[in-house]
């Protein structure tokens, strides 16, 4: 990896905005994929992507706007990906292409649906792509708060310190603080459940549970996610690390939260299908509580909050009744 090395954003949303705004502090160019023609064509024009993050003015002398993923992918040497994970399969398996001698760059919160896997072990699965050439980007760190350039924060983890270190420094700015770690599976775990636990404290605020109600919940997920994690990926970590606790915190605290506007509507009373049609963005959390239950039928990790959430979502229980029993059974 040199100054030279070509990046790629894949993915059209606002994390992906998000992303080519840092990117374009500290690199000359950035290559920058998207499914929708329309928007390429608003954005060559105006400057800001229409649908994303639109009060984000884009230098677009420094982009290069790719409709074509499978060019994208061949023009770069890091590929950052940004895409749902419901969505990461399909797209993929009409490329038909190699990632050898690519860095692969996960800004994914979420595990493929169907096979259960995180983004790194999807990679590695189906694409050969080792350990040491995967990279993770972990909050806490909103996409809404970067295109106000508030002071935020990053973390980076990789098994090769060297390129989890590159991209830290082109990800760093004067409102992006990077950390780099080697906890590729538990950043990954960590950002996955929080989506979940982001759902359930929207469920509990729609249903009209206070700031007292929610102190307790989050403190105990906190404790489910390290339960999960050091379980699934058993390493020295401190669980009250940004990665981690300041993950969780913002997801399930901020207004920007999708996952937690999600919730909200779940314990207002509204349907999934009706949620979806509505928002402008994927809840990642709802796909993964899925796979989450799905996983742990192997470790059996006592996991309530999650569990009361796939009940809700899938089995379609009470919401009410389900945050009632959950509540009994809190400390």
């Amino acid at each position: 990896m040199n100054k030279h090395t070509k990046i790629a954003v894949l993915g059209g949303g606002s994390w992906a905005t998000a992303l080519v705004k840092i990117l374009l502090n500290s690199v000359k160019e950035v290559n920058w994929y998207m499914r929708n023609m329309d928007n390429i064509k608003f954005i060559k024009k105006h400057y800001h992507n229409p649908n994303y993050l639109s009060s984000v003015k884009l230098d677009i002398d420094k982009i290069i706007l790719y409709n074509d993923i499978v060019k994208a992918i061949r023009d770069s040497e890091i590929l950052i990906f940004a895409i749902p994970a419901p969505f990461l399969k399909d797209m993929l398996i009409k490329c038909k292409i190699s990632f050898k001698d690519k860095l692969i760059v996960s800004a994914i919160k979420g595990i493929v649906p169907n096979d259960n896997l995180i983004i790194g072990k999807f990679f590695n699965k189906f694409y050969h792509v080792s350990p040491g050439s995967f990279v993770v980007i972990s909050g806490p760190c909103h996409a809404e708060e970067i295109a106000l350039e508030r002071l935020s924060y990053l973390t980076i983890a990789s098994q090769n310190m060297k390129n989890a270190r590159f991209v830290a420094d082109k990800l760093s700015s004067h409102y992006i603080k990077t950390n780099i770690s080697n906890d590729v599976y538990g950043t990954e775990y960590s950002a996955i459940l929080k989506n979940v636990f982001a759902i359930a404290a929207g469920i509990c605020h729609g249903l009209h549970y206070g700031d007292n109600f929610q102190a307790v919940l989050i403190s105990n997920a906190i404790q489910e996610i390290q339960r999960f994690v050091d379980t699934v990926h058993p390493i020295n970590r401190d669980i009250k690390g940004s990665a981690y606790l300041g993950d969780l915190l913002v997801t399930a605290y901020s207004q920007f939260s999708r996952n937690r506007t999600f919730g909200t509507m779940i314990g207002k009373g509204y349907s999934v299908k009706s949620i979806q049609l509505e928002m402008n963005m994927i809840a990642e959390g709802y796909f993964a509580v899925k796979s989450i239950i799905e996983i742990n039928k192997k470790y059996n990790v006592i996991i309530p909050i999650t569990k009361a959430v796939y009940n809700i979502l899938y089995e379609k229980l009470s919401p009410a009744i389900e945050i009632k029993i959950l509540a009994e059974n809190l400390a």
